[in-house]
């Protein structure tokens, strides 16, 4: 297949601005994904959207029904509280010998994605709803970044693939990152200086707390149409 000048081939562009466009929230949990439609949107043809959205699939961003075709994954109350009952259980694991067996370049690949995220604007200009979309890849680097430094593959890739899924869950929060009450800034600060640390205790204890803190909010605060009613 040919590639596009950054190298890219058709179809992984069209994954790239599909995948940005469902996280930020221009595409919502639900909406279906007409070949037609996303053609004229990308500019391609049905074979590369075609191969974007297995990809996609797979990773869990759209899902494809019989007689209905693909749409972005639906967002559910009972689907977050499984995400994150699996998360606690694996992100902190994986923090935790992320910190043990992490290197130093793991540790300089670590603070400097923090430096880029605590400079990244949370809202852009033209919304004041939803986090960027360069915030939203910056806090998605620094996480992946804490998590890079853990040597068991399967454990890691399923991790990331589970951080993946709750962007979705962030991005159609109507309150996250407004809260009076939580320094969002301070729990990352908090989570690397326990990496640099090396106190894999401590990591593990914050970023356990600093998934379900965010996973309480989204459920308590989620009175956006697709989450359907809040939890109560």
């Amino acid at each position: 297949m040919a590639k596009r000048e950054n190298g890219e081939t058709r179809a992984e562009e069209v994954h790239r601005r599909l995948r940005d466009d469902i996280l930020g929230g221009r595409l919502a949990p639900g909406e279906r994904l007409k070949f037609s439609d996303l053609c004229a949107r990308y500019g391609t043809s049905v074979g590369a959207a075609r191969e974007a959205l297995a990809r996609l699939a797979i990773e869990g961003f759209v899902r494809n029904q019989s007689h209905y075709g693909f749409m972005v994954v639906p967002l559910s109350h009972e689907d977050l509280a499984d995400l994150t009952t699996a998360r606690i259980e694996i992100e902190p694991l994986v923090f935790r010998l992320s910190i043990r067996d992490g290197d130093m370049a793991w540790e300089s690949s670590a603070v400097a994605a923090h430096h880029v995220l605590e400079r990244t604007p949370f809202f852009g200009p033209d919304s004041v709803d939803h986090p960027s979309d360069a915030w939203t890849t910056a806090h998605a680097a620094f996480h992946l970044a804490l998590l890079d430094g853990c040597g068991n593959r399967r454990l890691l890739n399923t991790a990331r693939s589970l951080r993946e899924e709750a962007e979705l869950y962030r991005q159609w929060s109507v309150s996250f990152g407004q809260e009076r009450d939580r320094d969002i800034p301070g729990e990352h600060r908090a989570l690397l200086d326990a990496a640099i640390a090396r106190e894999t205790d401590l990591g593990a204890e914050r970023l356990r707390d600093h998934i379900a803190h965010t996973a309480r909010l989204l459920i308590r605060g989620a009175t956006d149409a697709h989450l359907g009613e809040p939890v109560r």
